[in-house]
């Protein structure tokens, strides 16, 4: 069973916390977690690049010249795509569309990899409170600068907290997310994960695998009747 230090807000260890094996201490399969990565930022790309056809420009309805005698190739249109401002052949079209099926199973077991991955690698962060009183920057500054951890942080609430998303609002390598909005993608691209001891019981309680299904045993089959003599 995993386990992390639990430190107070005067960035002291005042003991430990076990988490749960089947979140915090699964194994990492690269593999996975890229295939779920690119999965997951190809079902957020949105296909802006749109281009027009010949049918979508605007005029050409009247022949440029008549069809013989001018010495001049045929023409049916001015905005046939070899005329300057034409329509575009084969460009970019904005019904495209760029998403992919991911598991439901999969995505969670990746969830829990990643968070087992900072865990193992001591970037996983237990405080006693993350609060901010009065809702200022410095309040929570000065709190994070006494952790061991440094770079990019990201802060997991156990509700919502208005004071403390104030506080945090200023902070470009500080991103702040509750316990339901927690996502691989921030995960990743955070350095370190600072949270609660609530909010860390939370995402056990989220995450935690369903009882497994009772097992029926078959009933045996009846011998069959003797047959009657006659």
């Amino acid at each position: 069973m995993p386990k992390v230090k639990l430190y107070n807000v005067e960035g002291k260890a005042v003991g430990e916390k076990d988490l749960s094996a089947s979140i915090f201490g699964v194994k990492v399969n690269p593999t996975l977690v890229h295939e779920v990565m690119v999965g997951l930022m190809a079902n957020a790309r949105q296909p802006l690049a749109h281009t027009k056809t010949k049918g979508e420009v605007r005029g050409g309805g009247k022949k440029p010249w008549k069809q013989k005698g001018t010495g001049r190739a045929r023409q049916g249109s001015i905005r046939s795509p070899q005329w300057p401002g034409g329509g575009i052949v084969f460009g970019p079209r904005s019904e495209r569309d760029y998403s992919k099926k991911i598991n439901a199973k999969t995505k969670r077991k990746v969830l829990c990899m990643v968070l087992s991955d900072k865990v193992s690698s001591d970037k996983f962060i237990l405080v006693e409170s993350l609060e901010a009183k009065n809702g200022k920057t410095k309040e929570v500054t000065s709190m994070l600068g006494k952790l061991p951890a440094k770079g990019k942080l990201m802060l997991i609430g156990a509700g919502k907290n208005e004071m403390l998303a104030r506080s945090t609002r200023n902070l470009k390598k500080v991103n702040l997310v509750n316990v339901g909005s927690v996502n691989i993608n921030d995960i990743l691209r955070a350095e370190y994960v600072v949270t609660t001891p609530e909010a860390t019981d939370k995402l056990e309680k989220m995450f935690a695998t369903t009882a497994a299904p009772e097992v029926t045993t078959a009933k045996a089959p009846k011998a069959p009747k003797a047959s009657k003599k006659a």
